[in-house]
């Protein structure tokens, strides 16, 4: 399957959004980790219908018109990975959660780590929303887009961190 790709600017930086023919699969940082997220050979595709419509909606979002995603999103990752990064669709604009509330969520209490780790890989930053996941102590911990990235959209959703 073909993936395509186009580049957004942002408040946060220059975001590469990526879509195959079934959704939205990558919002990629500036200085991300090529290895976090695994891709296929890109295609230019400034016109792809998933990759417009993502660009409209994050637009929204970052001029705070919009509180929740419609773009169709196409998660690529293990199974425990995939149920993570939904719960992550479950966290409202404005509220945060730890990893031991989500891995509770899970019905694995103990899993916190886990679900650290599969946080770190979310393909699709902001609208699959991992920056809202802090610490168990509230402390912003890790986050693709570094820290100062995470600040911003916490802000962005009026919390303050």
């Amino acid at each position: 399957m073909s993936h395509f790709y186009t580049l957004m600017k942002s408040p946060v930086g220059t975001l590469t959004l990526v879509a195959s023919g079934k959704g939205l699969t990558a919002i990629l940082w500036p200085q991300d980790d090529p290895k976090r997220v695994t891709l296929p050979v890109l295609t230019r595709g400034d016109d792809h219908p998933v990759l417009l419509q993502a660009q409209k909606e994050l637009g929204e979002y970052f001029a705070g018109k919009r509180t929740r995603f419609t773009v169709r999103l196409d998660f690529a990752g293990t199974d425990f990975q995939k149920r993570v990064w939904r719960a992550l669709l479950e966290i409202p604009f404005g509220e945060t959660r730890s990893y031991g509330d989500i891995a509770a969520r899970l019905g694995k209490p103990s899993a916190s780590r886990a679900v650290g780790a599969a946080n770190a890989r979310n393909p699709i930053s902001i609208i699959a929303p991992c920056h809202r996941v802090i610490g168990a102590n509230g402390a912003l911990t890790g986050f693709a887009g570094g820290l100062g990235a995470k600040k911003r959209l916490l802000a962005l959703e009026g919390v303050r961190p």
